[in-house]
Formats: structure tokens, sequence, C-alpha cells
């Protein structure tokens, strides 16, 4: 099993796609079989195999779109989503066969997670669709990403978000460099990737805790960091919202989810959809932990008002009706045009801002 120690010595294992476990007896897919009774076999719910090359199973997964745009009208909202659930169901039950750490079929990728994440599993499967997010993840996390505001590139461990727009990263950056407070601690709560937190040392904070309830998240950050002078200012914790850190702080940053959440989430989606509870709870906690002089600053959108009009802000309420912080300041930064290459309507990205609220004891 992979497992890490983190503070206080709880041993926490990664999130990782569930090795499938087929029939005794499953159907291969190879070239020039007949494909149209292979979909009839996933149709069924029955696991299908890809045999021989890689791209066999990237031309099925081609087959079955074709099929199902000839089959599911895919125009209205409803049947985008259905024809995106078919889709799903049926890309879940094509399987590749993993041994020793190894895709079978000749010209598959070499994908580094499936000995860092399966060390003691030598012969399994995964559908076709999770090997390909593993081969995009291992791709992120041995090239790296360059992020603006970090000397060095990010390399992102599997199974945790990392941001591709850089403009709330940039708002604050800019009001560190204008900080005028103590720089002894500081506490990220929802650490993830770690941006925040490598910003605050970057600008002279002397001890940074960070707390995520992603085990990937605190996994992948310790190997990042291994022991290098990062590992000696930066504490993390497996835990939810603040976890172990009970002693007040300075500063309190927090970079939630943007979105309140409309069904229910995997564990992907909790980077970006928010319970009900998690601003009112956060913000409970906050006041038990910020210094009396301390700031406490979130990261958020109008991102969720523009999308549904309804949507209330999660901050301007506990302003209203919490009785415990004060606005300082809110700075805001508009968001750069969507590319012209992406097919999602986002008509609203010319509205969009990202702030950055200061927030002080009342």
């Amino acid at each position: 099993m992979h497992e890490i120690n983190v503070a206080m010595n709880v041993t926490i294992e990664p999130n990782k796609p569930t090795p499938v476990v087929p029939e005794k007896e499953i159907a291969l897919y190879y070239r020039g079989i007949d494909i149209k009774q292979t979909i009839k076999v996933l149709e069924a719910g029955k696991y299908v195999l890809v045999t021989e090359f890689y791209s066999n199973g990237l031309e099925l997964l081609k087959e079955i779109h074709s099929y199902l745009q000839k089959k599911l009208p895919n125009k209205t909202f409803l049947e985008q989503r259905k024809y995106r659930d078919t889709y799903h169901k049926l890309s879940n039950l094509i399987l590749l066969e993993i041994v020793d750490h190894k895709l079978e079929v000749k010209k598959s990728p070499e994908i580094g997670w499936l000995e860092k994440l399966y060390p003691e599993n030598e012969h399994f499967f995964l559908s076709f669709s999770q090997i390909q997010g593993l081969n995009s993840a291992w791709q992120w996390y041995k090239k790296g990403i360059v992020i603006p505001v970090l000397r060095n590139k990010l390399h992102p461990y599997y199974g945790v978000y990392f941001p591709t727009r850089f403009e709330h990263l940039e708002l604050f950056d800019n009001w560190l460099k204008r900080y005028k407070g103590d720089k002894k601690t500081a506490i990220d709560v929802g650490i993830g990737s770690g941006i925040l937190a490598f910003q605050l040392v970057k600008h002279g904070f002397q001890k940074v805790f960070g707390t995520d309830t992603n085990p990937n998240a605190i996994i992948g950050l310790k190997e990042f960091m291994g022991e290098t002078k990062l590992s000696r200012k930066i504490e993390l914790d497996f835990g939810h919202l603040f976890g172990k850190w009970t002693k007040p702080s300075e500063l309190i940053v927090f970079n939630p989810p943007w979105l309140p959440i409309t069904q229910e989430m995997n564990r992907l989606d909790e980077a970006i959809y928010y319970p009900k509870t998690l601003f009112p709870d956060f913000f409970k906690e906050a006041k038990k932990r910020l210094l009396p002089d301390g700031k406490l600053v979130v990261l958020f959108s109008n991102l969720g008002q523009l999308i549904n009009s309804k949507n209330e802000h999660p901050i301007e309420i506990e302003l209203a009706e919490g009785g415990r912080f004060q606005l300082e300041r809110c700075f805001k930064k508009s968001v750069k045009a969507a590319s012209k290459n992406t097919k999602r309507d986002q008509h609203w990205r010319s509205e969009e801002a990202v702030e950055l609220w200061v927030l002080t004891h009342l």
C-alpha cells in the first residue's frame, strides 16, 4: 500500500482509481473485430478488454461517439447530459490490463502512477477512461506547470486540483507585496497544490500551517517539498478546515470552491463546488484562530452570481449576518476572455471578476 505518515503520526493513503474485477470470460477488442457487436456487448453492461494496441482503445471510443451521435439527440441541456452519461457508462466498461505496472497493449504511454499508486498490485485492470486520466495527470506531474507567481514549476500530484487561470493568484501576490503586518505564522485552509503557501513563504512568512481533506494534496506536497527548506517552513495536517491547528495566527488565507453545490459531488468536484455549511463553519472556526490584529483573506469570484442570479454571495452574507468580521478592503480583478477554441458557452466571462476579501475582527 502507498501510504505516508503526516502530523500526529496519522497514516493516510491516496485516492486512486479502484481496480476493476471483470468476469471470468471477457470480450476482446482488436483490429478487424465487428464494432457494432462490441458496442452491443458494452450496452449489455459487460466489459470489453482492449488488446494489441493502445490506439485500438482510442478507435473504440471514437466509434462510440459516432454511434451515440446517430442514436441520441444532443441539442438541449438534458439531451447533452443524457449523451454524456451514456458515453461515460459505456466508456468505463472498456478495460486495459496492467502487468508489472505497465499497460499490456503495444505502443502505450508509460504512466508512472501505476507503480506509485499500486506498488503491491502487479496485475490488475482499469478502465480506458481511468487510464487516460492517469496519463494526463502523469504528464502534468512529470513536466511540471509554470505558475506566474512562483519561481519554480509546480508538479501537481494525481487527484489534486491545480489552477489553469492565475488572476486570483496575481491579486494575492500583489496584496502580499503591500502587507505590513507580522509574518510569524499563517494558516492556509485547503492547501491543495500548495500555491498560496508557497507565495506566503516567498513573501517572508516564517511558518505556514496547511490543511486539506484530500489525502493526495498532503502526500503530494510532502513528496514535492522533501527535505528542502520549504518542508521546515510549511507544516501539513490531513483534516477538515483548520484540522489540528488551534493556535491563533496573524493571517488566515482561504481559497475555497467558487460555486455552490448543485448535485452529489465526486472528489474532484470538491475543489469546484462548496456545500451550504462550508462558509458558516469556516468563519466560525476562523474567529477562534485569528489574532486580535490579524487579517482573514478569502479569494473568491462573482462566478456563482453570474451563472445564477439567485446564488447568494457567502462572504457578503457573513459580513451582513455573521457578527464576527468586518470588511477592511475588497480587491477585484477582471478575468481574461475565454479561449476562442473553447466549445463551452462562456458568455459570462466578460463580466467575471476574481475577488480578494480582507476581513478583520469586529
